[in-house]
């Protein structure tokens, strides 16, 4: 599990955690830990917005600051992968190209796009919380929607790649129950809309990766990263409080 933990952690964070071995049993359990392996992140953010509130600073300011250093604590890889599903998406019909597109590594208008608008559901939402550990709690619930991307049946769109290692490597039965014990947390926090953000979000990772398998003939590590920010904008949309910016 220590194995699987520095692996969730070099891969999903900029911490660096020198060379392990991966395997697919630890590429499985690294996935099963990513949203405890995003607690440096989570924590990153917590802090950055508390910060801000301390020195009486404009929230929204305070919270695109939030959502930048959370996109260099994971070297924006997320972001990238989010820019180049976008761009993949609506390149072509024809699977090769898109997915050569994805490779390409430069970001077109629909990736610009994508990555503009997550930003700004983002960082607007978190402006309207006064509840910081929420907001760090939600940067780690949103990693599980690797779980989804990871399920086991999902094919890979390609052999090669980081997220090839590491697909089709979670049970179904985890990636249901984790997201049911998720909802039953998030009652706690509020009791309708918890749940409610958090079926939201898995069902978004949900239409991008049939989107992609259909698309693509399966999924890569860009959708990964597309997934997780996808969720973390409607985690916190769904709960931000009502009387926001």
């Amino acid at each position: 599990m220590i194995g699987s933990l520095r692996v969730a952690v070099g891969t999903l964070t900029a911490i660096p955690v020198g060379a392990v071995a991966l395997t697919p049993a630890t590429a499985r359990g690294a996935m099963l830990v990513a949203p405890v392996a995003a607690l440096p992140l989570g924590a990153l953010v917590a802090f950055v917005c508390w910060a801000g509130s301390e020195l009486s600073l404009p929230a929204v300011a305070v919270a695109f600051v939030a959502v930048g250093a959370l996109a260099a604590g994971s070297r924006a890889l997320h972001l990238d992968g989010l820019s180049d599903v976008a761009d993949g998406l609506t390149a072509s019909y024809d699977r090769e190209r898109s997915l050569a597109v994805m490779k390409g590594g430069t970001a077109g208008p629909a990736g610009v796009v994508a990555v503009v608008v997550v930003l700004g559901i983002q960082a607007t939402a978190l402006a309207a919380f006064d509840d910081w550990l929420l907001a760090g709690a939600l940067v780690c619930v949103s990693r599980a929607a690797l779980w989804i991307t990871c399920a086991r049946g999902v094919p890979a769109a390609r052999s090669d790649g980081l997220g090839s290692a590491f697909t089709s490597s979670v049970p179904r039965t985890f990636v249901v129950v984790g997201w049911l014990v998720l909802a039953g947390l998030s009652a706690l926090v509020d009791w309708w809309r918890g749940p409610l953000a958090v079926a939201l979000a898995a069902l978004v990772v949900v239409l991008l990766v049939t989107r992609a398998v259909r698309r693509f003939g399966g999924v890569t590590g860009d959708v990964f990263g597309a997934a997780i920010e996808l969720a973390l904008a409607v985690l916190l949309l769904g709960f931000a409080p009502a009387s926001g910016v």
